[in-house]
């Protein structure tokens, strides 16, 4: 299993050849290639993403069948059921690399920003729990200057809830954060430009 710091710049470098559009025959998407993966599979990274129908990771990284163990939700929150597939995969596959891969001008912020300005009693039990794992990142950007400022607020919000995520990640598991200890595993934040395609690792990345 290659090492954290090699898997991100394999995510660097598919990336890259997604910006670019360029012809990649070698990417994993044969029937050969779904074939060898019956019995068992080795991701060698795990995208923890936004629902977005515009960030699926495997474009984004052009990458195939089994190379990233990809978990969707809106606002790539964090909640049980994330920490525990994120533990599942790094336990059982020894992935090494942890991505929380947030987005530009991301619906779910956008809702708890809405939210948190003019609460709605409305709301549904579910839609509101969404909103209670964003908003403890988002809160404190209401009483800066930001606040007049819609469109950086927003900017501002998505990174914000992408560095608690993984924050969370990282000390809100103590399977996990042994993993980090003995095994080198990497959690890192990332943002993905819906207007450019690049992807930009800010959090947890090493020097």
């Amino acid at each position: 299993m290659i090492s954290g710091p090699e898997a991100l710049q394999r995510l660097r470098e598919g990336n890259q050849r997604f910006v670019a559009a360029m012809e990649d025959t070698g990417i994993g998407l044969s029937e050969s290639r779904r074939r060898e993966l019956v019995q068992g599979q080795e991701p060698f990274a795990v995208i923890l993403g936004c629902s977005d129908s515009r960030v699926p990771a495997e474009l984004v990284f052009r990458q195939g069948f089994g190379d990233l163990f990809v978990i969707r939700v809106a606002g790539n929150i964090v909640a049980p059921s994330q920490v525990g597939s994120v533990e599942f995969a790094v336990s059982r596959f020894g992935t090494r690399l942890v991505v929380v891969l947030g987005h530009t001008e991301c619906g779910a912020i956008t809702a708890t920003i809405e939210e948190l300005s003019q609460p709605g009693s409305r709301r549904s039990p579910g839609l509101r729990a969404l909103v209670d794992r964003i908003q403890p990142a988002i809160e404190p950007l209401l009483t800066t200057s930001l606040n007049t400022q819609p469109d950086k607020l927003v900017a501002h919000a998505v990174r914000a809830n992408i560095r608690v995520a993984a924050s969370n990640l990282r000390h809100g598991s103590a399977m996990l954060e042994r993993h980090i200890e003995r095994d080198g595993l990497l959690i890192v934040g990332a943002e993905y430009c819906l207007r450019t395609g690049v992807v930009d690792f800010f959090d947890g990345v090493p020097d």
